[in-house]
Protein backbone atom coordinates (compact mmCIF):
# COMPACT_ATOMS: atom_id res chain seq x y z
CA UNK A 1 0.00 0.00 0.00
CA UNK A 2 2.80 2.45 0.85
CA UNK A 3 4.42 1.87 -2.52
CA UNK A 4 1.14 2.67 -4.31
CA UNK A 5 0.86 5.95 -2.41
CA UNK A 6 4.45 6.84 -3.24
CA UNK A 7 3.89 6.14 -6.93
CA UNK A 8 0.74 8.29 -6.95
CA UNK A 9 2.60 11.09 -5.20
CA UNK A 10 5.35 10.96 -7.82
CA UNK A 11 2.77 11.12 -10.63
CA UNK A 12 1.04 14.14 -9.13
CA UNK A 13 4.33 15.93 -8.43
CA UNK A 14 5.51 15.38 -12.01
CA UNK A 15 2.18 16.69 -13.27
CA UNK A 16 2.46 19.75 -11.01
CA UNK A 17 5.85 20.57 -12.50
CA UNK A 18 4.49 20.49 -16.05
CA UNK A 19 1.38 22.41 -14.98
CA UNK A 20 3.62 25.14 -13.58
CA UNK A 21 5.45 25.30 -16.91
CA UNK A 22 2.09 25.57 -18.71
CA UNK A 23 1.00 28.34 -16.37
CA UNK A 24 4.21 30.24 -17.05
CA UNK A 25 3.78 29.88 -20.82
CA UNK A 26 0.16 31.05 -20.69
CA UNK A 27 1.13 33.98 -18.47
CA UNK A 28 3.79 34.99 -20.98
CA UNK A 29 1.06 35.48 -23.57
CA UNK A 30 -1.48 36.88 -21.12
CA UNK A 31 -3.92 34.04 -21.66
CA UNK A 32 -6.66 33.41 -19.08
CA UNK A 33 -7.35 29.67 -18.83
CA UNK A 34 -10.26 27.73 -17.35
CA UNK A 35 -10.43 23.99 -16.85
CA UNK A 36 -14.08 23.03 -17.49
CA UNK A 37 -15.14 19.75 -15.89
CA UNK A 38 -18.38 17.80 -15.46
CA UNK A 39 -19.94 14.39 -15.79
CA UNK A 40 -20.75 13.28 -19.37
CA UNK A 41 -23.72 15.06 -20.89
CA UNK A 42 -23.83 18.06 -18.56
CA UNK A 43 -23.58 20.43 -21.52
CA UNK A 44 -19.97 21.62 -21.47
CA UNK A 45 -19.64 21.87 -25.24
CA UNK A 46 -22.92 23.73 -25.63
CA UNK A 47 -21.83 26.13 -22.90
CA UNK A 48 -18.59 26.71 -24.82
CA UNK A 49 -20.62 27.45 -27.96
CA UNK A 50 -22.78 30.00 -26.13
CA UNK A 51 -19.62 31.50 -24.59
CA UNK A 52 -17.90 31.96 -27.95
CA UNK A 53 -21.04 33.59 -29.34
CA UNK A 54 -21.43 35.92 -26.35
CA UNK A 55 -17.76 36.98 -26.36
CA UNK A 56 -17.49 37.54 -30.12
CA UNK A 57 -15.77 40.86 -30.76
CA UNK A 58 -14.74 41.39 -27.15
CA UNK A 59 -12.55 38.41 -26.24
CA UNK A 60 -10.60 36.00 -28.43
CA UNK A 61 -11.37 32.41 -27.41
CA UNK A 62 -9.37 29.23 -27.93
CA UNK A 63 -10.48 25.72 -27.04
CA UNK A 64 -8.82 22.45 -26.12
CA UNK A 65 -11.27 19.56 -26.34
CA UNK A 66 -10.65 16.45 -24.24
CA UNK A 67 -12.44 13.17 -24.96
CA UNK A 68 -11.63 9.50 -24.69
CA UNK A 69 -12.53 8.97 -28.35
CA UNK A 70 -13.93 10.82 -31.42
CA UNK A 71 -13.54 14.42 -32.60
CA UNK A 72 -17.26 15.22 -32.51
CA UNK A 73 -17.03 18.07 -29.99
CA UNK A 74 -14.18 19.75 -31.86
CA UNK A 75 -16.12 19.39 -35.10
CA UNK A 76 -19.11 21.14 -33.49
CA UNK A 77 -16.89 24.19 -33.00
CA UNK A 78 -15.71 24.28 -36.63
CA UNK A 79 -18.37 26.87 -37.49
CA UNK A 80 -16.71 29.37 -35.15
CA UNK A 81 -13.53 31.11 -36.21
CA UNK A 82 -11.57 30.02 -33.14
CA UNK A 83 -8.53 27.76 -32.69
CA UNK A 84 -9.54 24.29 -31.49
CA UNK A 85 -7.29 21.35 -30.63
CA UNK A 86 -8.72 17.90 -29.92
CA UNK A 87 -7.07 15.55 -27.41
CA UNK A 88 -8.15 11.90 -27.40
CA UNK A 89 -7.01 10.22 -24.20
CA UNK A 90 -8.02 6.72 -25.38
CA UNK A 91 -8.47 5.06 -21.97
CA UNK A 92 -7.48 7.85 -19.58
CA UNK A 93 -10.35 9.47 -17.66
CA UNK A 94 -8.85 12.97 -17.46
CA UNK A 95 -6.49 15.42 -19.13
CA UNK A 96 -3.10 15.94 -17.57
CA UNK A 97 -0.60 18.77 -17.87
CA UNK A 98 1.55 16.98 -20.46
CA UNK A 99 -1.40 16.43 -22.79
CA UNK A 100 -2.34 20.09 -22.50
CA UNK A 101 1.27 21.17 -23.10
CA UNK A 102 1.33 19.29 -26.40
CA UNK A 103 -1.96 20.92 -27.39
CA UNK A 104 -0.66 24.39 -26.50
CA UNK A 105 2.14 23.90 -29.01
CA UNK A 106 -0.52 23.76 -31.75
CA UNK A 107 -2.18 27.07 -30.78
CA UNK A 108 -0.99 30.58 -31.59
CA UNK A 109 -1.33 31.86 -28.04
CA UNK A 110 -0.68 35.43 -29.14
CA UNK A 111 -4.15 35.35 -30.70
CA UNK A 112 -6.00 34.06 -27.62
CA UNK A 113 -7.36 35.93 -24.61
CA UNK A 114 -9.43 33.14 -23.05
CA UNK A 115 -8.51 29.46 -23.33
CA UNK A 116 -11.25 26.99 -22.40
CA UNK A 117 -10.08 23.44 -21.74
CA UNK A 118 -12.99 21.01 -21.86
CA UNK A 119 -11.88 18.08 -19.74
CA UNK A 120 -13.01 14.47 -20.15
CA UNK A 121 -16.50 13.90 -18.76
CA UNK A 122 -15.81 12.60 -15.26
CA UNK A 123 -16.56 13.90 -11.75
CA UNK A 124 -13.59 12.18 -10.09
CA UNK A 125 -10.23 12.09 -11.88
CA UNK A 126 -9.96 15.62 -13.37
CA UNK A 127 -10.19 17.26 -9.94
CA UNK A 128 -6.80 15.88 -8.93
CA UNK A 129 -4.76 17.06 -11.91
CA UNK A 130 -3.66 20.65 -12.48
CA UNK A 131 -3.11 21.60 -16.11
CA UNK A 132 -1.90 25.20 -15.69
CA UNK A 133 -5.35 26.77 -15.41
CA UNK A 134 -6.34 29.99 -13.66
CA UNK A 135 -9.57 28.43 -12.43
CA UNK A 136 -11.43 25.14 -12.42
CA UNK A 137 -15.12 25.30 -13.34
CA UNK A 138 -17.51 22.43 -12.69
CA UNK A 139 -20.71 22.18 -14.73
CA UNK A 140 -23.68 20.47 -13.08
CA UNK A 141 -26.86 19.89 -15.07
CA UNK A 142 -30.31 19.65 -13.53
CA UNK A 143 -30.77 16.30 -15.28
CA UNK A 144 -28.22 14.83 -12.88
CA UNK A 145 -28.92 15.36 -9.18
CA UNK A 146 -28.73 18.12 -6.60
CA UNK A 147 -26.75 15.81 -4.30
CA UNK A 148 -23.75 15.60 -6.64
CA UNK A 149 -21.57 18.05 -4.65
CA UNK A 150 -21.90 15.83 -1.58
CA UNK A 151 -21.20 12.63 -3.52
CA UNK A 152 -18.17 14.03 -5.38
CA UNK A 153 -16.79 16.64 -2.96
CA UNK A 154 -13.23 16.76 -4.34
CA UNK A 155 -14.47 18.11 -7.66
CA UNK A 156 -16.54 20.89 -6.10
CA UNK A 157 -13.90 21.67 -3.50
CA UNK A 158 -11.25 22.13 -6.20
CA UNK A 159 -13.42 24.41 -8.33
CA UNK A 160 -13.66 28.17 -8.25
CA UNK A 161 -17.08 28.28 -9.89
CA UNK A 162 -20.02 25.95 -10.48
CA UNK A 163 -22.33 26.43 -13.45
CA UNK A 164 -25.76 24.87 -13.00
CA UNK A 165 -26.86 24.16 -16.57
CA UNK A 166 -30.20 23.28 -18.21
CA UNK A 167 -32.21 25.32 -15.71
CA UNK A 168 -35.09 25.44 -18.22
CA UNK A 169 -35.66 21.74 -17.42
CA UNK A 170 -36.09 22.23 -13.66
CA UNK A 171 -39.93 22.01 -13.85
CA UNK A 172 -39.62 18.56 -15.42
CA UNK A 173 -37.25 17.11 -12.81
CA UNK A 174 -37.04 16.72 -9.03
CA UNK A 175 -33.86 18.83 -9.02
CA UNK A 176 -33.83 21.57 -6.38
CA UNK A 177 -31.73 24.61 -7.23
CA UNK A 178 -31.75 25.67 -3.58
CA UNK A 179 -30.58 22.22 -2.45
CA UNK A 180 -27.84 22.12 -5.09
CA UNK A 181 -26.56 25.53 -3.99
CA UNK A 182 -26.66 24.55 -0.31
CA UNK A 183 -24.88 21.23 -0.94
CA UNK A 184 -22.18 22.94 -3.00
CA UNK A 185 -21.55 25.52 -0.29
CA UNK A 186 -21.35 22.80 2.36
CA UNK A 187 -18.38 21.47 0.43
CA UNK A 188 -16.91 24.81 -0.67
CA UNK A 189 -18.38 27.92 0.93
CA UNK A 190 -16.46 30.21 -1.46
CA UNK A 191 -17.73 28.50 -4.62
CA UNK A 192 -19.26 30.97 -7.09
CA UNK A 193 -22.54 29.56 -8.41
CA UNK A 194 -24.00 30.64 -11.76
CA UNK A 195 -27.28 29.30 -13.10
CA UNK A 196 -27.71 29.12 -16.88
CA UNK A 197 -29.81 27.66 -19.63
CA UNK A 198 -27.86 27.23 -22.83
CA UNK A 199 -31.17 26.51 -24.59
CA UNK A 200 -32.85 29.82 -23.68
CA UNK A 201 -29.76 31.94 -23.02
CA UNK A 202 -30.85 32.75 -19.48
CA UNK A 203 -27.87 33.39 -17.19
CA UNK A 204 -25.27 33.47 -19.97
CA UNK A 205 -24.71 37.17 -19.29
CA UNK A 206 -23.82 36.37 -15.67
CA UNK A 207 -21.44 33.65 -16.84
CA UNK A 208 -19.77 36.03 -19.29
CA UNK A 209 -19.51 38.70 -16.57
CA UNK A 210 -17.71 36.21 -14.34
CA UNK A 211 -15.31 35.26 -17.14
CA UNK A 212 -14.66 38.94 -17.82
CA UNK A 213 -13.86 39.57 -14.16
CA UNK A 214 -11.53 36.55 -14.13
CA UNK A 215 -9.83 37.91 -17.23
CA UNK A 216 -9.49 41.34 -15.62
CA UNK A 217 -7.90 39.86 -12.48
CA UNK A 218 -5.53 37.84 -14.68
CA UNK A 219 -4.39 40.97 -16.50
CA UNK A 220 -3.91 42.84 -13.22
Amino acid sequence: MTRIIEVMTDILQANETTAADNRQLLAKYGVTTINMMSSPGAGKTTLIERTIEALAGSMRVGVIEGDIETTRDAERLDKYDVPVVQINTRSTCHLNATMVRLALEKIDLSGVDLLIVENVGNLVCPAEFQIGEDAKVVVLSVTEGDEKPLKYPAMFRASTAMVINKTDLVPYTNFSLAEARANAHRVNEELRIIEVSCATGEGIDQWVAWLTSLRRRRKD
